[in-house]
């Protein structure tokens, strides 16, 4: 019997565990930190052994192979030590993509992935085809080939994720954006992020598909100097006259595969602004490369709401609009959110910078913020970057003040808007954590 070490008892941790007790490895699961109670009682149900706040190394080197959870970086002394002795170091996508033969579709992205991803999954479950989503949003890809196989698999790919790829291989990968991100990661190397990015590829053939964002100049400049395998199509705001693209002429996305083209008017799509109808083109583009009618995607676009913490409406306070954009963990994210602000902002950012360059945003923070409430436990390269464009421009160190402080700052018909542009792991578990935490004291404020 193999030995599967798993490290990291988080959601993608747990579910690779599940997966490897039910393909016949014997399993121990090791986290570092605490294990929450859930995910505990998860392992105890199914008698998996682990341990938590440490490692027991003898066991760690006893192992086989080792699936590693996606937070915890290749550079650790621990891990290098790892490789030293050989053993197979790979990710929960990788361990299950072994254990499927369903179609799959990867997204990946600085920005837009989740959304891409939601489209896509609301596409095929109301085309009524067998489909799960899975990945960076919602639950385990490897529990769900344990649990429950479907037939298509659409999974949110972070490049955390990809790194620890070695044969994974979607049908269709979609590459939304690459802006700087994660570069405390990277070794502060943007070109190392983009080959994180098109890993997603790397496996792919000449029957597959890589669906790719024709505007971002970085996609394109690395496309052109590192051919791919796939089969290419492009998605622009622009016309483009290619067999295989998706563009924008008259108002209408169109997306032309070969001699059948599917056409919508970009006025009924539920989710608004230029963003919105590339991440539509996108998924739109996928949905027909699966053979799903034109009616079904069509229908799908004009009914689908947006997801959780990205840009998501909250009503209004005595004529003071709420918007969480908690999703938004780095400035690109921001840049959006901030460009789609009508109204006079009082802005909440913070948390933990990522090797943040604030100065790509201050044309708009001079256009549309009236005052900064800073989020964080530290916050001097926000100081550094906005004192001297915006007059007001405070510290708070909780959610309920930060949205209080902003209600005050804010006057009739302004808005406050949360969008980060950080990562949150200062003061709060993740990005949904900040959201709902925003959310709730949004809610605190109309009792």
């Amino acid at each position: 019997m193999e030995k599967l070490v798993v490290l990291g008892g988080g959601e993608s941790g747990v579910g690779a565990a599940i997966l490897g007790k039910d393909k016949s490895y014997e399993v121990f699961l090791s986290d570092f930190s605490k294990l929450k109670p859930g995910f505990k009682a998860k392992l105890n149900s199914e008698g998996i052994a682990f341990e938590e706040g440490g490692h027991s190394i003898s066991k760690l080197e006893a192992a086989d192979l080792i699936v590693k959870s996606p937070g915890i970086s290749d550079d650790l002394p621990l891990i290098q030590k790892l490789k030293e002795k050989g053993i197979k170091i790979i990710s929960e996508i990788e361990f299950a993509s072994w254990y499927t033969d369903a179609t799959t579709i990867g997204i990946t992205g600085s920005n837009g992935k989740t959304t891409v991803t939601s489209m896509v999954y609301h596409i095929l479950k109301n085309a009524g085809l067998s489909v799960s989503m899975a990945g960076n949003v919602g639950f385990s890809f490897a529990e769900q080939v344990a649990r429950k196989q479907v037939q298509n698999y659409v999974l949110e790919l972070s490049s955390f994720q990809l790194d620890g790829i070695e044969s994974f291989q979607p049908h269709i990968a979609i590459l939304t954006s690459i802006t700087p991100d994660h570069l405390d990661r990277y070794h502060n190397n943007f070109q190392e992020y983009i080959a994180a990015k098109f890993r997603i590829t790397e496996n792919q053939t000449e029957k597959d598909y890589l669906i790719y964002n024709k505007d971002d100049e970085v996609i394109v400049r690395w496309l052109e100097q590192n051919p791919v395998r796939a089969q290419l199509i492009p998605f622009t705001m622009t016309t483009l006259l290619e067999d295989l693209s998706a563009f924008i002429e008259d108002n209408k996305i169109n997306i032309k595969l070969n001699h059948n083209l599917f056409t919508m008017s970009v006025t009924d799509l539920a989710v608004k602004g230029d963003h919105n109808t590339r991440n539509a083109m996108a998924a739109s583009t996928a949905a027909r490369l699966l053979k799903i009618r034109k009616q079904t995607i069509r229908e799908s676009m004009e009914s689908f709401r947006g997801v959780e913490h990205r840009l998501e409406e909250l009503g209004k306070v005595n004529k003071v609009a709420f918007i969480n954009d908690s999703k938004a963990t780095n400035i690109n994210a921001t840049f959006y959110a901030l460009g789609s602000m009508t109204a006079p902002t009082v802005w909440i950012v913070g948390g933990v910078d990522k090797g943040n360059k604030y100065e790509d945003l201050l044309a708009l923070v001079n256009e549309k913020v009236k005052a900064i409430v800073c989020l964080g436990i530290d916050n001097q390269k926000i100081y550094e970057a906005f004192s001297n464009c915006v007059d007001i421009l405070i510290e708070t160190s909780t959610m309920k003040d930060a949205v209080t402080k902003a209600y005050e700052l804010a006057e009739e018909n302004d808005a406050v808007l949360l969008s980060p542009a950080c990562a949150s792991f200062d003061l709060f578990e993740n990005y949904e954590d900040r959201g709902r935490q925003f959310k709730n004291a949004v809610q605190g404020l109309k009792k």
